[in-house]
């Protein structure tokens, strides 16, 4: 690392003082755990914006008609509240946060492979940030969704060019970060940490990191390419110049599926670190849930093809698409299978990380479950672009992503910052919003089915009564949300002091090293004996 040195080297991360100091000590860190810390601060910024916007538009759909704003409005509302969420903070989240603050010390290394490309790789994103922002003093905000369909995104007479080149870089840090993890993994694991030894959150690290850098070169071709099309009238997209609007779709979801499981597995990870420890029992099938990571890396790349059912593919596409998204569903059952057979008979322990581990695994049943509702041909057309799609949607992809993120933060906030949260304001925080999400979104899924159409904002009178419903279950999700972030930012700085290194009983390296972590993570380099779930 560039900033150790043999007399700082066993200095708490947050104490140390390199070559820079405050503010300029942190954004020019090659510590992994700095980094980390980095990306968790940028993305609580901008949750904050992007959960401002999605209330805003619930207000507006709160009555028929003109609420808070026009369409115009409401289209570039959820355009960038769709662009924040998923590009800034759920695709990169869990691995951009936790996994560049504990994959080293979960594997027993000293920081990750090539430190200085890891800070380049939020600098990158934090770039490709503003160049987005930057469209709303170059042209306004863009109002074509967040997945920039064509042929509407070559059309409209909005400035959609920041966005298309800000996605596009925040693309090369997704990248780069996924580079970097695999090198680490391969070649920087304690000595005795065979691969079958490593821990599970790891373990999907790894396989995200491949969908990060097979998959999203992808999508920034297709961003790119749309980008010509505007600029340059190529006839790749335009059908009035010989193009195929149906290609994009296909190019978007080549990678935007993939990108599902970007999301998605490393939460899956940190429920599979957060079950054995609050269960005080060995994971149950750690070969199996490795596997099915695997597993749904490798056949999440041939599913695309059932967000286009209704686009007019042959009949031999639609069944091996229909086919295969429920074959992609079996990993993800088997992880479900696993987490519940820890849990049996275990001694559980009833803490606020395994509130939120359980509340996962309820909702991402739920999201799994009407997912094939939608892979199913025959009830696919019917839902097809309605409310249902809305309600599955955030299920798994704000379900998964964020109900990991919460049990993530709440696991390792002691080893991360040597502090406790305030665990009865935590538990409250999880219940507000737990009632909050499933009063927000499970009315959608009664709205898609009576046919209520999707990013429309306006409706029929007779929505109107689930509307209510759902825009007061989001002020209740907002109002959770908040509780839990201020009691977090509060106990980061102002929280008790744990004077335990590891306070939950884990049995995975970091909890074996310093709280919080020393700059290089070890004095030595431990050896690995025994997996990583040995409860007795």
């Amino acid at each position: 690392m560039s900033e150790s040195t043999t007399s700082s080297k066993h200095v708490s991360f947050l104490e140390y003082k390199g070559k820079y100091k405050g503010l300029l000590g942190w954004i020019f860190s090659t510590d992994h755990k700095r980094v980390g810390l980095l990306y968790l601060y940028t993305m609580l910024v901008f949750f904050s914006i992007a959960a401002t916007l999605g209330l805003l538009m619930k207000l507006q759909m709160l009555a028929p008609g003109h609420t808070l704003m026009g369409p115009q409005t409401y289209n570039a509302m959820f355009t960038v509240h769709g662009i924040i969420m998923i590009f800034v903070i759920v695709v990169p989240g869990l691995p951009a946060v936790f996994g560049n603050f504990f994959l080293p010390l979960m594997i027993g290394a000293k920081d990750v492979a090539f430190p200085r490309l890891n800070l380049a790789s939020w600098w990158i994103y934090v770039i490709g940030i503003l160049v987005v922002l930057s469209s709303q003093f170059i042209g306004g905000w863009p109002d074509t969704g967040w997945t920039f369909y064509a042929p509407y995104s070559f059309q409209t007479p909005v400035n959609i060019v920041p966005a298309l080149v800000g996605a596009t870089i925040m693309g090369f840090s997704s990248i780069l970060t996924g580079i970097n993890f695999i090198v680490t993994i391969h070649r920087m694991r304690a000595p005795g940490m065979t691969w079958f030894k490593m821990p599970l959150f790891p373990w999907t690290l790894y396989a995200t990191a491949w969908i990060q850098v097979l998959a999203t070169p992808v999508i920034g071709i297709t961003l790119l390419l749309t980008l010509m099309e505007r600029l340059l009238g190529v006839g790749i997209f335009d059908p009035r110049l010989g193009g195929d609007p149906i290609l994009y779709q296909h190019l978007f979801w080549i990678y935007s599926h993939p990108a599902v499981y970007i999301m998605i597995l490393p939460g899956m990870g940190v429920i599979s670190e957060i079950i054995p420890v609050f269960s005080r029992k060995s994971i149950y099938g750690y070969k199996a849930i490795v596997l099915s990571s695997l597993a749904i890396a490798f056949v999440g790349y041939f599913v695309w093809g059932h967000h286009m059912f209704t686009s007019g593919m042959s009949g031999r596409a639609l069944y091996a698409f229909s086919f295969l998204t429920f074959l992609v569903a079996i990993p993800s059952a088997i992880k479900v299978f696993n987490w519940v057979s820890t849990m049996h008979k275990g001694s559980l322990l009833l803490q606020t990380p395994f509130y939120w581990a359980v509340s996962f695994i309820f909702v991402f049943m739920i999201g799994g479950l009407t997912g094939l509702v939608l892979g199913s041909l025959a009830t696919n057309v019917h839902v097809h672009d309605t409310y249902f799609v809305v309600a599955h949607f955030h299920f798994i992809v704000f379900g998964g992503t964020g109900y990991s993120f919460m049990a993530a933060i709440h696991y390792w906030f002691p080893k991360m910052f040597g502090r406790m949260y305030d665990r009865s304001w935590a538990n409250i925080g999880w219940v507000t919003f737990f009632a909050g999400f499933l009063s927000l979104y499970t009315p959608m899924f009664v709205l898609g089915l009576q046919g209520m159409p999707r990013r429309y904002y306006d409706y029929l009178p007779e929505f109107h009564a689930w509307h209510i419903f759902s825009t007061l279950g989001s002020i209740l999700m907002i109002a959770g949300a908040a509780i839990v972030i201020i009691n977090l930012v509060r106990s980061s700085r102002h929280g008790q002091k744990t004077s335990e290194k590891n306070p939950w009983g884990g049995k995975t390296l970091e909890w074996q090293a310093d709280t919080p972590p020393t700059l290089e993570n070890w004095e030595e380099v431990p050896t690995v004996t025994q997996k990583p779930y040995e409860y007795k």
